[in-house]
This record gives C-alpha cells, sequence and structure tokens, in this order.
C-alpha cells in the first residue's frame, strides 16, 4: 500500500543508537525514510548521520538541530528518555528534576523547535512521542517515572491541538513491557517475574524492540493522514485485564 511508503520524508529519532529507538530508526529507514539518529555525548556513532547530544545540557535541543544538515526533517520521533527512580520516601528534588527534563521537558522543546522550522517552510508533518504504559498504569517504586510518561500522554493531546493549524499530526506509542538495555537487568535476574509478566500479557510473551516499528511507520506515513491526538498501545495486551490468566 503506497500510504505506508516514505520515500523523500526525512526523519529525525531521538534516542536511536539503541533499544527502542534503534527498532524505529530502522523500521523507518526501512519504509524509505531518511533517517537522522540520536545518542548520548559519551556513545560512538554506530551508523552514519548519527548526532551526539546530551539533553540534560543546557541548550541541548538547539544544540542538536544545529547539527542536522540538509532539508529539515518532517518526521520526529520522541524517544529519548530514562528511569532514574528510588523509592518515593527517598526521591530527592534533583532526582525528579532530572526524571523530568529528560523524559519530558526535552520531547516538548524538541516537538516546538521541529514545528518551528517546519512551519517556516509551510510544511506539514508528523510526530510521535513513545510514552510507555507506566503512563497509564502506576508501578511500584516508579513514582517519577510514572509522571512523567504520563505527562506524555497529555502532551500528545495537547501538542496535536496547538500545531493542526500547522498541518503537524501528533500521535504517541506506548510500549508495555519490551526487552531493551534498560530492562535487561530485571528480565535476566527474575525469571519468576517474567513468567508472572507472560501470564498476565494476553499474547503470552514481553514485547521485542521490532514489535513497535510497523506502528511508528503508520504514525509517520499517510496511511494515518487522519489520525492526531492519539496514543496507541503497543503491550502484546497488558493493560486489557485487571488479573490475567489462572492456567500455569
Amino acid at each position: 500500500m503506497k500510504d505506508f511508503d516514505l520515500q523523500g520524508r526525512t526523519a529525525l529519532v531521538t534516542g536511536s543508537t539503541r533499544g527502542i529507538g534503534a527498532a524505529l530508526a530502522q523500521a523507518l529507514e526501512e519504509a524509505g525514510a531518511r533517517v537522522w539518529r540520536h545518542g548520548h555525548a559519551v556513545e560512538a556513532p554506530v551508523q552514519p548521520q548519527t548526532i551526539l547530544q546530551d539533553l540534560l545540557e543546557p541548550a541541548a535541543v538547539n544544540l542538536l538541530f544545529e547539527k542536522l544538515t540538509g532539508p529539515v526533517p518532517d518526521l520526529l520521533v520522541c524517544n529519548a528518555g530514562s528511569f532514574f527512580d528510588k523509592p518515593f520516601l527517598e526521591m530527592d528534588p534533583a532526582t525528579f528534576e532530572k526524571t523530568l527534563r529528560l523524559n519530558v521537558e526535552q520531547a516538548y522543546f524538541m516537538v516546538q523547535a521541529f514545528a518551528r522550522r517546519l512551519s517556516a517552510e509551510s510544511r506539514p508533518g508528523a510526530v510521535v512521542i513513545i510514552s510507555s504504559t507506566n503512563g497509564f498504569q502506576a508501578e511500584e517504586g516508579s513514582t517519577a517515572y510514572d509522571l512523567s510518561k504520563g505527562a506524555l500522554v497529555m502532551m500528545v493531546r495537547t501538542l496535536a491541538m496547538a500545531l493542526a493549524p500547522h498541518r503537524i499530526r501528533v500521535n504517541g506509542i506506548a510500549p508495555g513491557l519490551i526487552r531493551t538495555p534498560l530492562t535487561k537487568t530485571w528480565t535476566e535476574q527474575k525469571p519468576e517475574l517474567v513468567r508472572h509478566y507472560e501470564k498476565k500479557i494476553l499474547l503470552g510473551r514481553l514485547g521485542e524492540t521490532q514489535d513497535l516499528g510497523g506502528s511508528c511507520v503508520f504514525l509517520c506515513s499517510e496511511a494515518a493522514r487522519y489520525i492526531t491526538g492519539q496514543t496507541l498501545v503497543v503491550d502484546g495486551g497488558l493493560t486489557v485485564g485487571q488479573i490475567g490468566s489462572f492456567s500455569s
């Protein structure tokens, strides 16, 4: 179907040198888009057109966009983010602020910088913001992270409203439990917890990063031209039921 073809489009995917972001960048590339990848400043580039920029640095968003060459991207995937939580009674302002700055503030101003450049050229575009099922359901020991992901769900809605007059669509993807470098430690150390979640997930397994690529391509493509302000949950059915399966 030609509406899924991204030939002639240019995408910027933040946090895309590994994990979910790398899979999203690859999927967009396979659909025909020219893709700019982004990673943390301490990482080595692993692909052509990779920009290294620590998004916690002052003026990081503008610095990142200044490193782009060629056409202004008309597709933006805000995937960069991380987990810094500690127990709620031990949470300190610095850790809380770091979570909100990386997971929420940089995404907000990344979309702003993207939209300013596109609207200056009177060009349409699409944004995909990666949140999490943690934006809908709380998780133990994850207060700051949960708050940040809930903020991203609302960001999709409010920025869709703000940017509709500029012909820029804004949608989101909320992944469930996905095998990534961020989840590797607990999935390897707590097999009993993995088995618990495999019973809770309707499709019977944790997700792989490749499971998210198709939804990202769809939301960026003309196939989704009449969709904006929506967050697509990609979780294998994790959040559908309250309890999960009792079968062995």
